[in-house]
C-alpha cells in the first residue's frame, strides 16, 4: 500500500479580521494576480520581483539556468548582500538591532550605527590577508556582533558558516575541518541560564590538532578581558580601526556562495548546505514581506538562534534587507523565570514573534495562564516554525498569547530550502490549526506516491515534493555533489526535490504536514504519519509532549511505541498509558493505538528543538544508537531513556 492514511479532523476555522485583510502588504487581489503571472511565466515573474526588491550591482540577464539539480539563479547578475542589508538604508529612523541581554541589559544600533560597524569589522577583516571565496567560522552567541560578523563577511565575499554555540567541541571541530575555515570568530564566554559558557575553550580544544589551516581566532570580549591569549588569537576591539571607514562592498556574482550552514545527517558527519547570495536574499525579502507582513515599524523578534536557518533567514538577512527593526534576545526562555518571553514582548512592545511549537508547549508546561499577567497588545502577527504545531497547542497562542487577534502563520520550510515554502498568508488564508495552508507563490509543491504519480484526493497521505526550482534552493553539501543528489533528488530520478517529509491535502486543498517519510509506520498494512498520533496523544489535558516511532513486531509487521513528556508526575503510570491508548483509539482510530508507551521527564530534541525521532526509533527497536548526534541538546537523555524501553 503506496498511501499513507490519515484521520485527523480538525473543523476549527479562522477568517482573517477585517484590519488585517484591509492593511496587508499582499491582499488577495495581489496573490490572484501573482499566481497568475507565475502560471503564464513563470522565469519573467521571478525576475520581475529580483529586479523590484534587489539593489543589482549589475543587471541580470539569465533568471534560472543549469540542470536538475545543479540551478543557477540569475547568474550573470552582480550584487553584495551587506550592502542590500545595511548600505540602502543607512538615513532609515527606525533602530535595526534591539539586544536584550540574559541579566536584562538592552541595547540599540540604529541602522546607521550598524553601518559602521560593519565597515570597522569589515576592515579589519580584510587585514588579515582573507579572498573572496574563503570560510570563516561564526561560533558565537546571538548578540549584534555575531550579526556584524555574517554581513561583514557577506560584504567582503567570504563564506560564513555559522556554528550553533551551545555545540560541543567535537561538533565544531568537525564543522571547521569540513569547511577548512582559515578564521574562527568566537567570545571569551557568555551567559545561559546564569552559567558561563567558555566559548574560547571550546574553540581551543577543537582546533588543538590538525587545524593548522586555521590562521586566526578573533575574540570577542563579552564576558571578561581574555586571559589565555595565544600566538594566532586577535582580539576583536584591538583589530577594529580606531576611526570610522568605508569599506567599499565587494560585487559579487549572483550564484557565488553566501554561507555554509551544517544540518545534522541522519547517517555520517553533518551536511555543509550551501547558499548563493541573489536566490536566497531574494526569498528571504519575499517571504518577510509577504508572510510576516513585515514594515517599517514593526518590532520583529524571531526567537531563533543564529546558528540555525531561521536565525539567518528572519532574524538577519531578510528583516535588515526589508529595513525593518529585530529584536535578539541572548539568554534562556525560562531564566531568571518562565516568563521571560512574555515580559520582553510587554516591555519592547513586539509586534511579531516567530517561536517553535516546542517553545510554545513548553511554556504552557510551565505557565499556561500565565500571559494574562503581561500586556501582549502590541503584538500582530504570530508565527511558527521547526515543526508542525498540534492543534492544541495552535489554539492556546492563538487564544492567550494573540488574545485571538492575531493570525497564526505555521510556516513550513527547511534548512536547504532558504526560505518559507508553505504558509498562510495574513488578511487572505482563512486559518486551521495545524494546517501550514498551501505554497507560496511560485512554489509547485505538491504530494506524490510511492511512484511518482501526484495525490490528488483529500487525506491521502505521501512524500511532499518541490517540482519546480526555486530562488532560495539549496545549490548543494560542500565538498560532497554525490550525496547531494542522492539525499534530495535520486528517489524519483531527479524530477523533483524531495523533502524527506510527508504530507496530505484536506477537503479544502491545505496541506497538513504528517512527519518525517523515516517515521511513517505500517500497522497491519496500514501506513500511518506519526505527526497525527502525537497530535492526539499531546490533547490530552494530562501531556506536554510526545514523540512516535515504530518497532518490528511478529504480528502486526509494526507496532507503535510512544515515548511521552508529561505535565506532572501521575501515581499510576501503567492505568495512565491504558488512558491514553484508549483516547488515541477515540481521536483517530483503534489501528493507531500505541502497544508500547514509555513515561520519560523530557524527550531527545536537537538544539533547535525539533524531537530526534531516529533515536528513540533506535531505542524501540533495542539497536545501537547511530547516526549524527552533534546537534542534540542533552546526550545524557538517552541512558535515562534507556533504562525506561
Amino acid at each position: 500500500m503506496s498511501i499513507i492514511e490519515s484521520n485527523l479532523d480538525e473543523k476549527r476555522s479562522f477568517s482573517p479580521s477585517k484590519h488585517s485583510k484591509g492593511n496587508a502588504n499582499l491582499t488577495k487581489e495581489d496573490l490572484i494576480k501573482l499566481n497568475k503571472q507565475f502560471h503564464t511565466d513563470n522565469n519573467k515573474t521571478w525576475a520581475d520581483l529580483a529586479n523590484t526588491h534587489i539593489l543589482w550591482d549589475k543587471n541580470f540577464t539569465n533568471v534560472v539556468s543549469g540542470e536538475a539539480p545543479f540551478y543557477k539563479w540569475f547568474s550573470d547578475g552582480r550584487l553584495n548582500v551587506s550592502k542590500n542589508c545595511v548600505d540602502r538604508h543607512i538615513n532609515k529612523k527606525n533602530s535595526a538591532i534591539i539586544h536584550i541581554a540574559e541579566n536584562g541589559e538592552r541595547r540599540v544600533l540604529s541602522y546607521s550605527e550598524l553601518y559602521a560597524y560593519v565597515n570597522k569589522f569589515s576592515y579589519a577583516l580584510s587585514q588579515l590577508g582573507l579572498c573572496c571565496g574563503d570560510r570563516v567560522i561564526i561560533y558565537m552567541p546571538t548578540i549584534p556582533e555575531s550579526i556584524v560578523a555574517m554581513l561583514s563577511c557577506a560584504r567582503l565575499g567570504l563564506i560564513h558558516s555559522v556554528v550553533f554555540a551551545g555545540f560541543s567541541a567535537n561538533a565544531l571541530r568537525e564543522r571547521i575541518v569540513d569547511c577548512k575555515a582559515k578564521i574562527v570568530i568566537t567570545v571569551d564566554a557568555f551567559k545561559r541560564s546564569g552559567k558561563i559558557i567558555n566559548s574560547k575553550d571550546i574553540v581551543d580544544n577543537a582546533i588543538k590538532v590538525d587545524c593548522d589551516f586555521v590562521e586566526n581566532v578573533i575574540v570577542y570580549e563579552n564576558h571578561a578581558s581574555l586571559s589565555d591569549k595565544k600566538s594566532r588569537d586577535l582580539v576583536w576591539d584591538d583589530i577594529l580601526p580606531t576611526c570610522d571607514i568605508n569599506v567599499e562592498p565587494i560585487s559579487m556574482s549572483s550564484d557565488s556562495l553566501l554561507f555554509i550552514l551544517y544540518t545534522s545527517g541522519s547517517t555520517g558527519k553533518p551536511k555543509g548546505i550551501m547558499h548563493a547570495s541573489g536566490g536566497y536574499l531574494l526569498n528571504c525579502i519575499l517571504t518577510n514581506k509577504w508572510v510576516f507582513d513585515l514594515k517599517d515599524q514593526d518590532i520583529f523578534w524571531c526567537t531563533a538562534d543564529i546558528g540555525w536557518i531561521t536565525g539567518h533567514s528572519y532574524v538577519v538577512y531578510g528583516p535588515l534587507a526589508c529595513g525593518a527593526t529585530i529584536l535578539i534576545y541572548d539568554g534562556a526562555p525560562l531564566f531568571p523565570h518562565s516568563n521571560r518571553f512574555w515580559e520582553i514582548i510587554q516591555d519592547n512592545k513586539v509586534s511579531i514573534f516567530y517561536t517553535a511549537p516546542t517553545a510554545i508547549r513548553t511554556l504552557m508546561k510551565v505557565g499556561e495562564d500565565e500571559p494574562k499577567n503581561y500586556n501582549l497588545k502590541s503584538l500582530r502577527i504570530l508565527g511558527t516554525v521547526g515543526e508542525p504545531i498540534n492543534p492544541k497547542a495552535w489554539m492556546w497562542y492563538y487564544e492567550k498569547i494573540g488574545n485571538g487577534q492575531c493570525p497564526i502563520v505555521d510556516t513550513w520550510w527547511q534548512t536547504e530550502t532558504g526560505a518559507n515554502m508553505i504558509a498562510p498568508i495574513p488578511g487572505i488564508n482563512t486559518l486551521i490549526p495545524g494546517t501550514c495552508t498551501s505554497a507560496l507563490p511560485g512554489i509547485d509543491a505538491t504530494i506524490v506516491d510511492v511512484n511518482g504519480a501526484q495525490l490528488t484526493q483529500p487525506n491521502q497521505g505521501g512524500d511532499l515534493v518541490i517540482k519546480k526550482p526555486w530562488p532560495s534552493m539549496l545549490t548543494g553539501i560542500w565538498g560532497d555533489d554525490e550525496r547531494y543528489v542522492q539525499t534530495y533528488w535520486s528517489k524519483y530520478s531527479s524530477k523533483y526535490y524531495v523533502t524527506g517529509d510527508t504530507a496530505r491535502y484536506d477537503e479544502n486543498g491545505n496541506i497538513w504536514i504528517m512527519g518525517r517519510s523515516d517515521d511513517v509506520v505500517n500497522v497491519s498494512g496500514h501506513r500511518l504519519g506519526t505527526m497525527e498520533i502525537e497530535s492526539a496523544l499531546v490533547s490530552h489535558e494530562l501531556v506536554a509532549e510526545a514523540a512516535v516511532v515504530s518497532y518490528k513486531h511478529e504480528i502486526k509487521g509494526e507496532a507503535i511505541h510512544a515515548f511521552i513528556s508529561l505535565k506532572n508526575n501521575p501515581k499510576n503510570k501503567n492505568e495512565l498509558a491504558d488512558i491514553l491508548r484508549e483516547w488515541v483509539s477515540i481521536k483517530i482510530g483503534s489501528i493507531a493505538k500505541p502497544e508500547r508507551v514509555s513515561f520519560s521527564d523530557s524527550l531527545p530534541k536537537t538544539r533547535s528543538g525539533k524531537i530526534m525521532r531516529r533515536l528513540l526509533r533506535n531505542l524501540a527497536r533495542n539497536e545501537r544508537v547511530t547516526g549524527d548526534t552533534s546537534t542534540l541538546e542533552n546526550e545524557s537523555i538517552i541512558d535515562q531513556l534507556k533504562e525506561i524501553v
